[in-house]
């Protein structure tokens, strides 16, 4: 049990914040899911007004291995040290456990492997700064201290760390373009994001990288400013585009028999937390989508509109 005597009156979750220098976001997570003592009371209000000389302690979720499901799948690790590493997430893989999942997890994986994981988030997150769709593929950093872990999500929510995304889309773009649109939560479908003038600000630039030998396809890449709910997605079906398999947003196709989204995180970079360098990690593109990719695309011309380099000059060109 960790105690800390309050020198001022402050809010819990602000005095909270000070103490374990992690994001506000974590904080009111931590309060209002696991509680805090104050005086011997334990207390779920964030902004509950903490005195001079009361007494907080709290106590951080113990992370411990989970044996709900076998966990019979591997997954990659693209980098690793003692503060953090990168894994390149497969579809259909989720992120963490939740009442609905009925399958193991990354976290369970990562817990049968048996990394030291951060615990700020709790036992089910363990370890987790960000998250990709379950059908969505690519690179994702797990923290294994809670140090590194609060210095990510600063990072996560001031954008100075994110990732590049690439997707093959049903009809090509007409020339590379940026759309900022806010987007909010379709009324008539919760589970489809929308562009709205009533949702939150949103931004993402795509460039075309490659069309298909017929004419019908485009590999493209993206850039995020903003980290909005299925952000890609909805400004894609602003422009009347769609990812292949992206039977949410409108892809319609009864011949190909693509079983999830062609949309991967290819590219993640972020300060490392521990010596402040810049770091670029690639995710090497899943089979599934390759296969894809190999199916419709001229293969000498992949590789080349698939360098990190290439992508890179491209997306951060003005």
């Amino acid at each position: 049990m960790n105690t800390i005597v309050a020198k001022e009156n402050i809010r819990l979750d602000i005095l909270l914040q000070k103490e374990l220098k992690t994001s506000r976001s974590q904080v009111e997570n931590f309060i209002k899911n696991i509680g805090v003592k104050v005086n011997n009371k334990t207390i779920f209000k964030n902004g509950y007004k903490v005195k001079i000389s009361d007494i907080v302690c709290y106590e951080l979720p113990k992370v411990t291995k989970k044996e709900s499901f076998d966990v019979d799948f591997d997954v990659e690790i693209i980098y690793e040290d003692e503060s953090l590493l990168v894994v390149n997430k497969p579809p259909f893989l989720t992120i963490h456990p939740a009442p609905s999942v009925k399958e193991a997890t990354l976290v369970e994986w990562l817990k049968s492997k048996n990394f030291t994981l951060s615990n700020l988030s709790g036992e089910e997150r363990a370890g987790i700064v960000h998250r990709i769709d379950k059908e969505t593929s690519g690179a994702l950093v797990v923290a294994k201290n809670n140090t590194s872990h609060a210095l990510l999500s600063k990072q996560l929510s001031d954008k100075t760390m994110g990732r590049y995304y690439i997707a093959i889309i049903d009809t090509p773009l007409k020339e590379d373009i940026t759309v900022e649109k806010n987007i909010a939560r379709n009324p008539r479908n919760r589970l489809k994001m929308l562009a709205s003038a009533n949702g939150k600000y949103a931004k993402t630039k795509f460039i075309k990288l490659l069309t298909s030998k017929d004419g019908k396809y485009e590999l493209i890449a993206a850039k995020l400013f903003t980290g909005r709910t299925h952000q890609i997605r909805a400004h894609l079906n602003f422009l009347n585009r769609h990812i292949l398999a992206d039977f949410t947003y409108g892809f319609k196709s009864k011949k190909d028999k693509i079983n999830r989204i062609m949309l991967h995180a290819y590219i993640i970079y972020f300060t490392h937390p521990l010596n402040s360098k810049k770091v670029f990690l690639k995710a090497n593109i899943q089979e599934d989508m390759m296969y894809v990719l190999e199916k419709y695309f001229d293969s000498k011309d992949l590789h080349e509109k698939l360098s990190t380099d290439f992508i890179l000059n491209k997306l951060n060109s003005i």
